[in-house]
């Protein structure tokens, strides 16, 4: 099984999805710290997209040439089986800023 890490960007298979969630096979951020990545067969992720707008729960993303969004608001937990192959790391600035994300999101 594929080793991930905290805040990888990872090729995730997301479908079969339903309603409003995140399709298709997608990058995604690896949100889940390495306690669970490494010992569970899960990981929690948000997907990423490139047709977004500044919301206060979306993560902007310079990965290679093109700028994403990670959706903090879809957050979802996924079987590692899922994973098809690590793409990147985000940067010590978005990590930063994801993390201030999540706390406004889902703490505060």
């Amino acid at each position: 099984m594929m080793k991930t890490n905290q805040y990888d960007i990872v090729l995730v298979n997301l479908d079969p999805s339903q309603g409003s969630e995140i399709k298709k096979t997608r990058p995604c951020l690896v949100i889940s710290p390495n306690e669970i990545n490494f010992n569970l067969s899960t990981i929690t992720i948000a997907p990423m997209t490139t047709k977004s707008r500044q919301w206060p729960t979306r993560l902007k993303i310079r990965f290679n040439i093109t700028t994403g969004w990670a959706a903090i608001d879809q957050i979802r937990t996924i079987d590692k089986k899922r994973v098809i192959k690590t793409l990147g790391k985000i940067s010590s600035d978005e990590i930063h800023e994801c993390k201030r994300i999540i706390k406004a999101t889902f703490v505060d």
